[in-house]
């Protein structure tokens, strides 16, 4: 077999983080295991990739807004210039270390997922099953090489086993992502409540469809896109309402939708609004759409400071903030995969039908990959997954 394989990268030695973009498909070298020169391989497994998801993280990296920091500080430790990127993953176990196969019963054949952060299972928070906030956790495609190759090497304690009887591959694939909104959609009990999902792309899309499966009476998507606004209509929710004009430094929050929500609330507010943009605007409007006593759930992920509209409304009216990252491992994993397997409510089939558009311009051949007709794609739609 080849000692080298096809990866989507990206290679500080041909391009600086501050002047390029996107990701370079070149020859790397192929992952081995090998326990007489590393022990820890004894945990390791090689995967064999079958479909790899593009997530907004991904995004970040591509459009060199996100994770440069952390991309160039594990290379400097690696001492080495390239990261292949990626980490929503579906594949097949090739091989698998003598503790991976003893300890958790990996062998070849296999079919897998992959939580996407890699604990150390020592730290305070690892002992007291606060593993996803794991304090020295590497992230699979930032910190440590990912899954758009055609193998991958990864610890065996990350691996999810997956039953394709019961999911669709290509879903499959989407199981990590989909646990983000499983998260953010079980930090509160949703049953019987009214949710605000404010921004719906692919996250805020997933989220549309776990809170109407976990039991929400009412759903509320603020979106722009009109493709996105007919998706979240089409995965459940009840209304969508469309952001008036701001600026993305503006902090302000958007009265319009404010006054949408709470109209559509009977004056109340929502019991419980979701943050999924990852901007400070959107953060101060879900302060506003939620009712006294209501929950606001923050996900949307941003760098650097935020302001908060009258810090003194969140305190005297008693709302609770609740910052949500990654899954919770493996529990979210747990939920998720009943939620996709179960076919009342079908969810997997929404996710297929509506988000993936039953791989109609979503589902690409990795074979032929090239930067700026896959840029195209991932400008267009939510979801994109390569097929290996």
């Amino acid at each position: 077999m080849s000692d080298s394989m096809w990866a989507l990268v990206f290679d500080r030695s041909k391009d600086a983080w501050s002047t390029s973009r996107g990701l370079r498909k070149q020859q790397v070298p192929r992952p081995r295991l090998d326990v007489s020169k590393d022990y820890r391989d004894a945990g390791e497994v090689i995967v064999k990739t079958r479909f790899a998801g593009f997530c907004g993280s991904d995004r970040g990296i591509w459009f060199r807004r996100a994770f440069g920091d952390m991309i160039a500080e594990s290379l400097d430790r690696e001492q080495k210039d390239v990261r292949v990127v990626g980490h929503e993953l579906l594949g097949e176990v090739v091989e698998a270390g003598p503790e991976a196969e003893r300890d958790y019963g990996y062998k070849p054949g296999d079919v897998v997922s992959t939580e996407s952060h890699i604990i150390c299972n020592t730290c305070y928070q690892c002992r007291i099953g606060d593993n996803h906030v794991c304090e020295t956790a590497r992230i699979i495609g930032i910190s440590h090489d990912g899954c758009f190759a055609e193998y991958v090497k990864l610890p065996a304690q990350t691996l999810w086993p997956t039953d394709l009887r019961k999911i669709r591959p290509e879903v499959a694939a989407l199981q990590e992502p989909f646990g983000n909104a499983v998260h953010a959609c079980t930090k509160v009990n949703l049953r019987g409540k009214s949710v605000a999902i404010i921004g719906c792309g692919t996250i805020g899309l997933f989220a549309v469809a776990v809170a109407r499966a976990l039991g929400a009476r009412q759903v509320i998507g603020v979106e722009p896109m009109p493709t996105h606004i007919r998706m979240a209509r089409a995965l459940g929710a009840d209304a969508v309402v469309e952001p008036s004009q701001q600026t993305e430094s503006s902090y302000v929050h958007d009265a319009a939708i404010t006054e949408q929500v709470l109209a559509l609330t009977g004056g109340v507010g929502v019991d419980v609004a979701m943050e999924m943009s990852g901007s400070n605007a959107a953060l101060n409007t879900a302060l506003s759409a939620v009712r006294r006593g209501g929950h606001v759930i923050m996900f949307g992920l941003k760098s650097g400071d935020a302001v908060i509209e009258q810090i003194d409304r969140v305190i005297v009216e008693g709302i609770t903030l609740h910052s949500v990252v990654g899954r919770r491992i493996f529990e979210t994993w747990h939920i998720t995969r009943n939620l996709l397997e179960s076919r009342e409510p079908n969810l997997q089939d929404l996710v297929w039908k509506v988000i993936l558009d039953e791989g109609r311009g979503t589902v690409l051949p990795f074979s032929e990959y090239e930067p700026g007709r896959f840029e195209e794609a991932i400008k267009v739609h939510p979801k994109v997954l390569l097929r290996f």
